[in-house]
């Protein structure tokens, strides 16, 4: 199967069809790599309810952000016959063999939301367009800004993280590309970068260090919401709230889009985890059932969308998980 990615209305007709309903046993396993930050605990959530719905039995498991417990976590799944297994990976190159091995061992396989190395052998993945939605944010960032230089507070997830280097990088990339249009120069200085480990306690903890060390930021860019809305908390301790924006390159957590609403933060990339879990689910129940068309791509991206005070209301949903 080649490494391709579909995108739009092509991936919404791929995966139209409503819950899948297993014709045969079902036991759908789901191993997250960590259910730390409130996205990672919504996405468990809505798997697993999309499972239960779907008629199946569900065995879920927390790596706790450790590469071997995962490891360990999929081959207890595996063992205990698991044939469906949805895994959101803790490292791109250290889970491929855990992964070869259920899928030798005839579990269907989806990944979900970091990355997975496409030489590994499962299905598909399902994920977000870290490029995209940070190349919008970093658009949006620079209208904002309205010429001024960006004096960028980074506050990122894990060390080696590849969803958070795309994030990053695609916030930054949009950012300088749209100074460069708007204005024929880009004036960008990262002062510094924090490692919040994707929470609000670790982007506090991050940002309190980054503001005492450059006093002179006017823009937090965070890897995901949880984070930023972290550093919020420090930047209104510090009486610096009303001279920052306040930006995440992804997630659409909905605490953030209260104050998007309110004018209170600046803009978020798209990342519904619950779109992502369902749709994983539904993948792997059609691949279980022999449902799963041929022409299936090894990579599927939900459509991207930076979320601002003006488009918030289509998307905030007050009863979501997230």
């Amino acid at each position: 199967m080649t490494f391709k990615a579909l995108t739009g209305a092509a991936a919404a007709a791929l995966l139209s069809t409503t819950a899948a309903y297993a014709q045969e046993s079902c036991v759908v396993g789901i191993s997250m790599y960590t259910l730390g930050a409130p996205y990672f605990a919504a996405q468990e959530a809505t798997a697993r309810e999309t499972a239960e719905a779907a008629g199946c039995e569900v065995r879920s498991a927390d790596g706790q952000n450790d590469m071997v417990k995962q490891i360990a976590d999929i081959e207890d799944m595996v063992a205990s016959g698991v044939n469906v297994l949805i895994v959101n990976p803790r490292d791109a190159q250290g889970l491929i063999p855990a992964v070869n091995a259920a899928s030798a061992a005839g579990v269907h396989v989806v990944a979900i939301d970091s990355t997975l190395d496409p030489s590994a052998e499962f299905i598909t993945q399902i994920q977000s367009s870290n490029s995209a939605n940070g190349q919008l944010v970093g658009e949006w960032l620079a209208q904002e800004l309205g010429g001024e230089p960006a004096r960028i507070a980074l506050l990122s997830g894990s060390q080696g993280n590849l969803v958070g280097r795309e994030r990053r990088l695609g916030v930054l990339s949009g950012l300088m590309d749209a100074m460069l249009t708007n204005q024929g120069h880009a004036e960008i200085h990262v002062l510094g970068q924090g490692w919040g480990n994707w929470s609000t306690e670790g982007g506090l903890a991050a940002m309190e260090d980054l503001l005492t060390a450059h006093p002179d930021i006017n823009v937090v860019l965070g890897e995901n919401d949880s984070m930023v809305l972290g550093a919020r908390q420090a930047l209104e301790a510090a009486g610096r709230l009303d001279e920052v924006i306040l930006v995440a390159a992804a997630d659409g957590q909905k605490e953030a889009y209260e104050l998007i609403q309110a004018g209170e933060y600046g803009a978020t990339g798209l990342n519904n985890p619950n779109e992502i879990a369902r749709r994983a689910v539904e993948t792997g129940l059609q691949a279980l059932n022999g449902e799963l068309p041929e022409d299936t791509p090894k990579l599927i991206y939900t459509d991207p969308a930076v979320i601002t005070q003006e488009n918030v209301a289509d998307y905030f949903d007050p009863e979501s998980l997230f």
